[in-house]
């Protein structure tokens, strides 16, 4: 099938800095994607790269969709080699799209009935709230709880190790108990460092000392030390979860092949392909989180979509994000009328 193809970049500003690990972002940049088939309808795709997580940079995403004619087809999206992963996701959402949904659901209200600022009360509960790095966290926390959050995550492997532990130890005697928390380092930990959070979370479950639930640590360890965090992950009742080290298929499929069974966090909009996405994840019934990139709604309602077909065990997803940025709805329909 062809489709006509159009493209056009985007920057949108995080209301305030998000730290993690890997430093500071302040603006969140990608490119939307619109490809009309021969029958009119339209699909919209969106390339959200973060390259120092896996992902090609923005100017090669850039470069891919100059180099591409104004009309393209099937045998062209699908065959975006691996080094493009946002690529391959933005195209083939964009292309899937286009057969399965109308266009008056995008731009009608139920479209952005899906999560944003606040996220309504039904989504929120599926959702993990993100919070802050840092003692930010210790005001966060509340406003998403009210708008109805009952997972959170926060960034650890930000500042000093004792000083963090000083914050969690008042954070996890604050959050109620019936809530749950992930703690992602991002890579960031010494393996002392990630031993000694996986002790105290073990030994607070221990002891009985809270009620409420430490679901995962993420990555706490660079890619790079595969075999320490698979050691790690047999050693303590806390449970791991590989982010970074999972964030394209390639990698995906290579952890899985070096043993590991734990938790994946994927994110789809970085992953690559969704359709080899959907046949890995069926094929071997993998335990998944799916996490946003800080996507667009457009990336965002895809990547869902995924989550929804392929989860297995109730985790909440990593789309609870909004609160970063500025309501879109606005932001978005003049996108796309430029389109």
């Amino acid at each position: 099938m062809g489709y006509q193809f159009k493209f056009r970049p985007y920057q949108r500003r995080f209301l305030r800095s998000l730290t993690t690990n890997h430093g500071k972002w302040d603006i969140r940049e990608g490119i939307i994607l619109r490809l009309t088939d021969e029958s009119g309808k339209v699909g919209w795709g969106e390339i959200a790269p973060i390259s120092w997580f896996g992902s090609e940079t923005l100017e090669q995403a850039l470069d891919f969709c100059r180099q591409l004619p104004g009309e393209i087809t099937d045998e062209i999206i699908f065959s975006i080699p691996d080094e493009l992963p946002a690529c391959q996701f933005g195209f083939e959402s964009a292309q899937e799209w286009g057969e399965t949904r109308l266009i008056a659901s995008v731009l009608g209200s139920e479209f952005f009935s899906m999560p944003n600022a606040p996220c309504p009360m039904p989504y929120a509960q599926s959702f993990s709230g993100l919070l802050p790095a840092g003692e930010a966290a210790l005001n966060q926390w509340e406003t998403l709880w009210q708008q109805g959050y009952r997972t959170f995550k926060w960034k650890i492997g930000v500042y000093a190790i004792a000083h963090e532990l000083k914050i969690f130890e008042s954070l996890i005697h604050t959050l109620p108990a019936s809530s749950k928390l992930r703690l992602d380092a991002n890579g960031g930990l010494s393996y002392e460092e990630a031993n000694l959070w996986l002790w105290t979370c073990d030994n607070l479950k221990e002891n009985g000392e809270i009620a409420l639930e430490i679901e995962f640590i993420e990555q706490p360890l660079p890619v790079e030390q595969f075999q320490q965090m698979l050691e790690l992950s047999m050693s303590y009742e806390t449970a791991i979860a590989l982010d970074e080290s999972v964030a394209t298929l390639a990698q995906l499929a290579a952890c899985y092949q070096k043993g590991w069974r734990g938790i994946f966090v994927i994110k789809p909009g970085i992953v690559g392909s969704p359709s080899r996405l959907r046949e890995f994840c069926q094929q071997h019934q993998i335990d998944t989180v799916f996490s946003s990139v800080f996507e667009t709604a457009i990336a965002r309602l895809a990547a869902l979509q995924l989550a929804a077909e392929l989860s297995r065990n109730n985790r909440a997803v990593g789309f609870g994000i909004d609160h970063f940025f500025e309501q879109e709805e606005t932001w978005l329909q003049s996108l796309w009328n430029d389109l």
